[in-house]
């Protein structure tokens, strides 16, 4: 066997780990909802969430990834490096790749054991902002990219918060809080649902299907507009229908008895919500995974290290999955910080937080923020709890995961400059010979 397939192959266990990593941590999220809601088990949890992580990560999942992740660090200024000999930018770039995907996968591994809900997408940037600090020097990082990351941690969890919180106020003012809830449920779920649907559909075709409605020219904006907004009455309709069948002979029962046959109505849709944001994170964050990765396999293969490179099927498939692996094995934790300690979640309340964070993770997509999906849906969780008062959240919990989020990008960097600097020492040369030769 060539030792170019050995490097392919650790790099491919490294890649794996961190698709574990992925599913542990930034997947548990999406079904945190559903599960601190009671609306769906663990186990349940897992399945879903794995089915729709993979689906989405390999089915429309991006075929042609950006060699450094969100254009922290480009390529050319590795190559510009005075001095270089024949086959020493590539053999750098794939030191540098292995080291962030590697350190980027300690560090979730490490959150992950204390059930902290970190961003994977800040954690690999981190990394690879380290090694090419290190590699190329301070000016090869793109520090204007670098501040919209570290404005995201203000701006995704504040804006997925206020937004849950105004959602579920509305909730509580115009069904829960009503001397008939039940009737009142049957008016204005509905309207929920229009919402929820027209959200679901948008940040699939935009976040999920991206990747693919490229070869799709007739799938423009105002036609991707028009057939949500279609699905959404839809879905309003049958919501209207659904409500009376459910709710129609529970109206003269005591409120207490009607309000959990109003949260029973909620339940199917937290559960269509957080498979919704499943699908979209695994479409999206795979790349997190297996797109240093892909650069590696790509160098080893070519020596070229362009900004692009194509991702084989079979890699989507090994980050997809690792990712079901991850969640399966390891994803309780983070599931149960996220849905039960920080505050008591109900499906209504749950509801109310889904349609927040994909909502706001959908139009600072469209703004072109970076931000994280875990960030802000944390931030809407947060949200409707402090609907209920500022008793509503565990603030203790709430000041471990904000810490958390803040040590992420420099821990990531200094664990990447330090494996860096050790695999320069030990492999460039090797390395070299083998890409030069």
């Amino acid at each position: 066997m060539e030792i170019t397939t050995y490097i392919i192959i650790l790099t491919a266990v490294i890649g794996l780990y961190m698709a574990w990593n992925i599913g542990a941590n930034d997947v548990a999220n999406s079904m945190a909802d559903a599960v601190g809601s009671k609306a769906v088990s663990i186990k349940q949890a897992v399945i879903l969430a794995g089915i729709c992580e993979f689906a989405g990560a390999v089915l429309v999942g991006s075929h042609v990834t950006k060699t450094v992740r969100k254009g922290i660090v480009d390529p050319l200024a590795i190559a510009a490096i005075p001095g270089l000999q024949d086959g020493e930018a590539a053999a750098l770039m794939v030191l540098g790749m292995t080291a962030a995907l590697l350190c980027a996968a300690i560090w979730l591994n490490v959150a992950s054991i204390f059930g902290m809900p970190v961003s994977t997408t800040h954690s690999i940037v981190g990394a690879v902002a380290g090694f090419g600090i290190v590699a190329a020097g301070v000016g090869s990082v793109n520090w204007g990219k670098m501040s919209q990351i570290v404005a995201s941690w203000f701006i995704s969890p504040l804006a997925g918060g206020l937004m849950a919180f105004f959602l579920f106020k509305f909730i509580t003012k115009n069904i829960l809080g009503r001397t008939r809830p039940a009737r009142a449920a049957m008016i204005y779920t509905p309207y929920i649902v229009f919402l929820l649907v027209l959200v679901v559909c948008m940040a699939t075709i935009y976040k999920g299907l991206k990747h693919v409605t490229g070869n799709m020219p007739w799938l423009t904006d105002d036609v991707s507009l028009f057939l949500s907004i279609g699905l959404a009455v839809l879905g309003a309709l049958l919501a209207k229908f659904y409500c009376r069948y459910k709710l129609q002979d529970k109206q003269e029962l005591s409120i207490a008895k009607q309000l959990d046959a109003v949260e029973n109505v909620f339940v199917p849709l937290v559960i269509i919500s957080s498979c919704a944001v499943a699908f979209a994170h695994g479409a999206n964050d795979v790349a997190n995974a297996i797109g240093p990765f892909a650069a590696v396999v790509h160098i080893l293969q070519t020596g070229d290290i362009g900004m692009e490179v194509g991702v084989p099927f079979w890699i989507l498939c090994l980050g997809g999955g690792g990712i079901v692996l991850g969640l399966a094995t390891y994803g309780h934790r983070v599931m149960t910080t996220v849905g039960t300690k920080i505050t008591e979640i109900t499906p209504s309340r749950g509801v109310a937080a889904d349609i927040a964070a994909t909502a706001t993770v959908l139009i600072c997509t469209r703004m072109s923020l970076p931000v994280s999906t875990t960030h802000t849906l944390v931030g809407a969780i947060m949200g409707i709890g402090l609907a209920r008062g500022l008793g509503g959240i565990d603030r203790d919990v709430a000041k471990s995961i904000f810490g958390s989020w803040f040590i992420t990008v420099p821990i990531a960097a200094v664990l990447s400059m330090i494996l860096f600097v050790i695999g320069r020492a030990l492999f460039l040369e090797p390395l070299i010979r083998v890409i030069a030769g």
